[in-house]
Formats: structure tokens, C-alpha cells, sequence
């Protein structure tokens, strides 16, 4: 089977699909802003699945601990943190859990640092849990890497500071950060006693000889202070079966946080993502190192269409599967600059605005697709930028 062959998803539901005329105006622009892949699943969670419904009953059930303990051993194998099985508890969805956590952690009018640009519900589960946000932008260097600025964080901190949301790998700047940047702001944490809540969803989407490394796991300090949140969604494209994990080593924490599921009541999840969650963390290795190797082919190939075009800056991503395009140099306002990729690239991509104010004049693209697609889309990319 050709996993990365065109895969017709219009038909399907698809949500990249079903929006286009709502989002974009059009049912013929290619849509590459939702964060899925356009990949087959694995075949070994297909199989899974299929097999569980051999049984003729669907009912409640509980995750086995054996899933657990194939998501712990793959976690220890690949980013060198062990996990206990008592850490770890289902969630629907790691915004689900950013949200559950805001809340056992927090007061209203507490406030959380977020880093813009950022996924846009580390905003919305700030707002609507009625917290307040502590913006912290993120600067790029002079090689246009993204960094944090600790000094002026320490003057952003109030007593009203609580927690510190962490995207880590970084959608959509696509930073690994690095052992020494994640320590400095561990003890800038821990110096003010905020709680770190850090979606890694991303962390096994990581290019050589980059290395995602938990934050969690540097000190047991902060093992303490994190709560991390995983989950298969990204890494074997699977988020439509809704279901991830959430991490706390600290059993004051996880009281806190267990109280906060109770009241929610969002139970343990669904026979067939149990089924597919232990499948791919047991069963998927090949296939995502495949998948590496043809994202990183992807990944390649804009650099290499975008480096005879100036006017879009593309650093290529340490993570993940979305390309953060600088097009402030086509002088474009926002609007302005979405309508030139939908009318004239036929491209539907996330603006960077949506990320936050420090993603003015950027736009996001999701790469992970088939060759011929990504051929299509750059070569009408191309086009539109010779004709602006």
C-alpha cells in the first residue's frame, strides 16, 4: 500500500473539506489549515478497530492499563521520560484538558501566561474560564528562530500569576525547544510557584537532529509542577478518535485536577479509540518512521520552492507538519493577504493573525500531504507570487 498516494477526503466529512465554502468562499481551494494529516492511519489501527467490532456489543469500557503502558513505553523509548501508570488519566482532548486544568489550578481573575503566537485555544480557554491573559510574545532571533524573553517574563509575573500554558513542540513556529531555554523557564516557575500546563501533542513530529524533550523530565522539581498533556492525534493521525492523556506526577495536583473531572463526568472514553490508542502506540513504529521520512521530504521541497521567492521567508520547522510563512514582505494587510492566497494561490491556509497579534502577516500551511499534492499547491503559489 502507498501510504502517502492522493486520498480523496471531500466525500468523507473531513472538516479541512466540509468548511471550504464557509471558511474560504470556495469549494475548489485546497484546504491545508486544519492540523491533521491527509495520510492514511495506520493499517495496524484500521485492523485494531475492525477486529473490536467482530464483537457484536459496544458498551461502556474502561482503558485497559495495557494501553497506558504501551503509550509509557513508547514515551520512555522515544523522548526519555518514565512515566508511572498512576500519572496518567484520559482525556477527551488535550484542550479539553487545558481547560480542566485552568480551572483546578487557578481562581477566576488568576492570571495565565500565554505565548503569542500560539494554538488559538490557549487564548479561548483562558478567556471563557474567566482568567486573565499574561501575553508573552515570542521574538525571533536574527536567523529567524523564535525565542522566549526570560527577563521580561520575570517582569510580566504578578501574584496574580498562576500558570504558564506551554506549547512544546511550538504550533505554529515549530521550535524544539531546547534543554537550556525549557530550564530557564522551569525556574522561573518554580521561583514564583506557577504551574506549568504543557501540550507536547506534537512531540514525536520532530525533525533530526532535533530532540523534544518534556519538561517534566528535567528536574524532579518541576515532575512536580507539570502537567503534561499527549496523545496519538498528531503523531499517527488519528484525532478523530478523540482521545489523549494527561500527566501529573504530583499526587496534590492530580487530586486537584481528578476533582475537576469528576464534576465534567467526560468518563473514560470509547471502546474503539481504546482499541486504536493502545494499537498505535504498540504496533505504529514503522509507519511514523515512514511518515517522518516523507514529511521531512515535504519540508524540503517548500524550501526549496520558496528560497527563489523573497517575498516569502520560510524557516524550515523543527516540528511538526504546519509551515510558518513569513509574508509581511508582499506588504499585504491580513485580509488582504488571505484573499491573494485563496483567489490567486487557490490555497486555503490558516492566518497568522488567528495565532495571535505577533502573527501579523504570517500564514500557516499544513505540509502533511501527498507529493502531487504539495507539487499543485506550491507550483499555483509560485504563480500568483510572479503575477503580484
Amino acid at each position: 500500500m502507498d501510504r502517502f498516494r492522493y486520498i480523496d477526503r471531500s466525500g468523507s466529512n473531513a472538516e479541512k473539506y466540509t468548511l471550504r465554502k464557509k471558511l474560504f468562499g470556495s469549494e475548489t481551494v485546497e484546504p491545508m489549515w486544519v492540523a491533521d494529516m491527509d495520510i492514511a492511519t495506520p493499517e495496524c489501527v484500521i485492523h485494531a478497530v475492525q477486529e473490536r467490532l467482530l464483537h457484536p456489543v459496544l458498551g461502556y469500557e474502561i482503558m485497559r492499563d495495557s494501553a497506558f503502558e504501551a503509550q509509557m513505553q513508547w514515551v520512555n523509548d522515544h523522548h526519555g521520560f518514565s512515566i508511572k501508570r498512576e500519572w496518567l488519566s484520559y482525556s477527551p482532548s488535550v484542550v479539553a484538558s487545558i481547560g480542566c486544568a485552568i480551572r483546578a489550578f487557578s481562581e477566576a481573575g488568576d492570571e495565565v501566561i500565554v505565548m503569542d503566537p500560539v494554538y488559538p485555544p490557549f487564548y479561548s480557554q483562558v478567556r471563557n474560564n474567566g482568567r486573565q491573559l499574561i501575553l508573552h510574545p515570542l521574538k525571533q532571533d536574527r536567523e529567524g528562530k523564535y525565542r522566549f524573553d526570560i527577563d521580561m517574563l520575570r517582569s510580566q509575573i504578578t501574584p496574580k500569576t498562576k500558570l504558564l500554558l506551554l506549547c512544546s513542540p511550538h504550533n505554529p513556529v515549530g521550535r524544539v525547544w531546547s534543554h537550556n531555554e525549557l530550564e530557564a523557564l522551569g525556574e522561573v516557575c518554580l521561583e514564583h510557584n506557577i504551574r506549568i500546563i504543557s501540550d507536547e501533542i506534537h512531540s514525536d513530529i520532530v525533525y533530526a537532529p532535533y530532540r523534544h524533550i518534556p519538561i517534566a523530565s528535567l528536574s524532579l522539581e518541576l515532575l512536580e509542577n507539570t502537567v503534561t498533556l499527549m496523545g496519538p492525534g498528531k503523531t499517527f493521525n488519528m484525532a478523530g478518535f478523540s482521545i489523549s492523556t494527561v500527566c501529573i506526577a504530583s499526587e496534590e495536583l492530580r487530586a486537584a485536577y481528578d476533582e475537576e473531572v469528576h464534576r465534567l463526568h467526560w468518563g473514560e472514553g470509547a471502546v474503539l479509540s481504546h482499541v486504536a490508542f493502545e494499537s498505535a502506540y504498540r504496533e505504529a513504529g514503522e509507519w511514523h518512521q515512514e511518515v517522518m521520512a516523507h514529511l521531512t521530504r515535504n519540508r524540503k521541497m517548500i524550501e526549496r520552492v520558496l528560497t527563489d521567492h523573497s517575498t516569502i521567508v520560510f524557516h524550515k520547522p523543527e516540528a511538526t507538519y504546519l509551515a510558518w510563512l513569513d509574508c509581511r514582505a508582499l506588504g499585504m494587510g491580513n485580509s488582504e493577504l488571505r484573499d491573494f492566497f485563496v483567489h490567486k494561490a487557490g490555497l486555503g491556509l490558516s492566518p497568522g493573525l488567528s495565532f495571535g497579534r505577533e502573527g501579523s502577516g504570517f500564514m500557516r500551511l499544513n505540509f502533511a500531504v501527498s507529493t502531487a499534492v504539495l507539487e499543485n499547491a506550491l507550483t499555483g503559489l509560485s504563480k500568483a507570487l510572479r503575477d503580484a
